[in-house]
């Protein structure tokens, strides 16, 4: 019999003394986190829920890697996360997308690479069903910010142009905070960049360096949008349990992406994104499926 794992991620603040004084506060990320944890609890899931001061590196790595070691093929892993996102550059030369920009998830602690995400999930055997979930700005893929930021595009979302207003609504973290940061860490995180790229090497899939992840993500956002907060969930988070309606939903994860969008703004899009080469059997599986 199949057995699923969840882990919840929901972060209202951030480390001030890690961020150069912002706190990154947000309102209803716990919120989400919670209502996720009750959802996968209802479809046969065992959860994990890190809340705020506990959504550090270190603990999500370690429920990560605690998920890959018990779960065998034919499981399931649901990975849901509701926060800031923020981008950092590559500036040695391993990322491939035309931004040359990593995306990142903002933990309490530090930004989280994609890379690194990618990594971690990499690490469950063949056949393990995974499902990521994110509630943040820059979850999409190759996501440019001359595209994401330019103020026609602020002011269709947001009805404003505003950076300041914007940040109280949105979950993307200020572009001039990721940049200070940035370039206080730049050696860490150069050196984290090199360092996992030298783990995947060329040729993944062809037997060298480290196997790539095989993952459905479904994520808050377009590459040139963001994500909005919300007073009780972000608002993909709301829209995504008004369509699975306590489990009332019947399609599979293509459908369960459609009818999520039909029911969103046209300036927040929410993503669908095959990585590797997941089962199709599971691509076409009701989501939440044990």
């Amino acid at each position: 019999m199949a057995s699923g794992l969840s882990l919840h991620i929901g972060l209202n603040t951030v480390d001030p003394d890690r961020y150069d004084g912002w706190d990154g506060r947000l309102v209803a990320c716990e919120n989400d986190a919670h209502d996720m944890a009750a959802l996968a609890r209802a479809a046969g899931f065992s959860d994990t829920v890190l809340l705020t001061a506990d959504g550090t590196v270190d603990d999500v790595t370690r429920e990560l890697r605690a998920a890959a070691a018990r779960l065998v093929p034919g499981d399931v892993l649901l990975l849901t996360y509701s926060g800031h996102g923020g981008q950092i550059p590559d500036e040695t030369g391993g990322d491939e997308e035309e931004d040359a920009l990593d995306e990142t998830l903002v933990l309490y602690d530090r930004q989280f690479l994609d890379d690194e995400l990618h990594r971690e999930l990499a690490r469950f055997p063949d056949g393990v069903r995974v499902l990521v979930l994110l509630d943040c700005c820059h979850s999409g893929t190759g996501i440019e910010v001359r595209d994401l930021l330019t103020p026609d595009a602020l002011r269709e979302q947001f009805g404003t142009a505003d950076r300041d207003a914007i940040e109280t609504v949105s979950r993307l973290m200020p572009v001039a905070r990721q940049g200070a940061v940035y370039q206080r860490d730049k050696a860490f995180f150069q050196e984290l960049q090199r360092e996992l790229r030298a783990e995947a090497g060329p040729g993944a899939r062809a037997g060298g360096g480290r196997r790539e992840a095989d993952a459905l993500l479904i994520s808050a956002c377009q590459d040139n949008q963001l994500a909005s907060d919300g007073p009780v969930n972000g608002k993909f988070t709301e829209t995504l349990l008004d369509v699975w309606n306590k489990g009332a939903f019947r399609g599979g994860h293509r459908a369960f992406h459609r009818a999520i969008v039909r029911r969103m703004p046209a300036s927040q899009s929410p993503n669908l994104y095959v990585a590797g080469r997941p089962d199709a059997a599971f691509v076409a599986q009701r989501p939440f499926t044990v």
